[in-house]
C-alpha cells in the first residue's frame, strides 16, 4: 500500500528537493573569473539560453552587467495544455542578473561575449601597460 502512495513520481519528492526553487531575476549564476596576461575571462553558466537570451553591457564605465532570460513566447506553457500532468517542477526559469566591477586597466570597447554549450564566455581585454621610463642621469648645477 505504501508503494502505491510513495512510488513513481512521489519518490523523487521524498528523496530530492521537496519544494520548487524560485529562480527570480535576483538570483546569480555560477561564474568563473580568470585573469590572463592580456585579458580577464569570465565564464557563466547559462543552461538552455542562447545568444538572443543574454544581454551583456557596461554601466558606469567599469561595471559589467549580465542579464539572462528566455525570450517571451519561446517556451511553450505546458501548464495550460490539456491532458498535461506535472509531477515535479524543480528547474524553474533560467533567469538571472549579475554585475561585476571591472579593474581600471580594462579596454571596455574591446569586450567580446559568446554563448556555447550553455556557457557564456566574456573576454575583457586589458589596456597595454605603458613602458616605464628608463632611468637617466640628471645633471645637477649650482643655479637653476
Amino acid at each position: 500500500m505504501a508503494e502505491f502512495f510513495f512510488g513513481g513520481p512521489f519518490r523523487r519528492l521524498l528523496h530530492g528537493r521537496p519544494f520548487a526553487v524560485d529562480w527570480s531575476s535576483s538570483s546569480a549564476a555560477a561564474m568563473d573569473w580568470v585573469e590572463t596576461p592580456t585579458s580577464h575571462v569570465l565564464r557563466i553558466n547559462v543552461p538552455g539560453l542562447g545568444k538572443d537570451d543574454v544581454k551583456v553591457q557596461v554601466e558606469d564605465d567599469n561595471v559589467l552587467t549580465i542579464r539572462a532570460a528566455p525570450a517571451k513566447g519561446k517556451e511553450k506553457d505546458d501548464k495550460k495544455e490539456e491532458g498535461v500532468v506535472w509531477h515535479v517542477a524543480e528547474r524553474g526559469k533560467p533567469e538571472f542578473a549579475r554585475a561585476v566591477a571591472l579593474p581600471e586597466n580594462m579596454r571596455v570597447d574591446g569586450i567580446k561575449a559568446a554563448v556555447e554549450n550553455g556557457v557564456l564566455t566574456v573576454v575583457v581585454p586589458k589596456e597595454p601597460t605603458p613602458a616605464r621610463p628608463r632611468p637617466r642621469s640628471i645633471v645637477v648645477s649650482s643655479k637653476l
